[in-house]
């Protein structure tokens, strides 16, 4: 089950991805695991020395009664201090954003891979869209 943010490589330029563990409560976990998670509006933050997940909707669980979840509360990111260290100084220093890109499972725990990148001009989407179809094209002839 892998949860994808399509639109994350379309706004923005990636230059370096992370992997990183998600804080989770019991009714959340259970309904990513049933793939009802939104990552599409969603970014990450540092604050303190730690990184946060912010605007991530993760629908509530339907079996999980007074025992449910706050779907849009802001989730902490498990990442090692140099790894943070290095995306701080990318954040404040370069303008940079830190975006999720997909958020997938390993041996049973949830992980998130963030991408670090800047926002990419309407001219600069342009180019990639007529690149991008112009590779379709050229596959498409040698058939």
């Amino acid at each position: 089950m892998e949860i994808l943010n399509r639109r994350a490589r379309y706004d923005y330029n990636i230059v370096s991805e992370y992997e990183a563990g998600i804080v989770l409560t019991g009714t959340e976990i259970k309904s990513i695991r049933m793939g009802r998670m939104n990552i599409k509006d969603s970014y990450a933050i540092v604050r303190n020395e730690e990184v946060y997940l912010l605007n991530a909707h993760i629908s509530s669980y339907e079996k999980g009664n007074i025992f449910n979840h706050d779907e849009d509360r802001t989730r902490k990111l498990l990442l090692n201090k140099e790894e943070i260290k290095k995306i701080n100084n990318k954040l404040l220093l370069d303008g940079y954003t830190l975006v999720p890109l997909k958020v997938y499972f390993v041996r049973g725990r949830a992980k998130i891979l963030l991408g670090l990148g800047k926002g990419k001009k309407n001219y600069d989407k342009r180019e990639d869209i007529k690149k991008r179809d112009m590779e379709r094209e050229i596959r498409y002839n040698y058939r």
